[in-house]
């Protein structure tokens, strides 16, 4: 996988309590990833899968999560 615009020219939204960086495309506006740690320290990341070459969306499982009712 290769990133075509590095993180430190695309746009970031944080919001909240500011831990995670939500990455932005400035000329599209697609939201490739977030980076941020998780409460004990350790780094993480998510990665949109439709930025990803090869991979087919219709074929991976989708889990609902429904937050409200946390």
């Amino acid at each position: 996988m290769t990133l075509l615009t590095p993180p430190e020219k695309m746009s970031t939204y944080t919001f909240n309590k500011h831990v995670i960086k939500h990455r932005f495309c400035p000329t599209c506006g697609i939201h490739p990833f977030g980076e941020g740690a998780s409460p004990s320290g350790q780094e993480t990341a998510a990665i949109n899968v439709r930025c990803l070459d090869g991979v087919d969306v219709s074929a991976l499982k989708v889990e609902h999560f429904n937050g409200r009712e946390l």
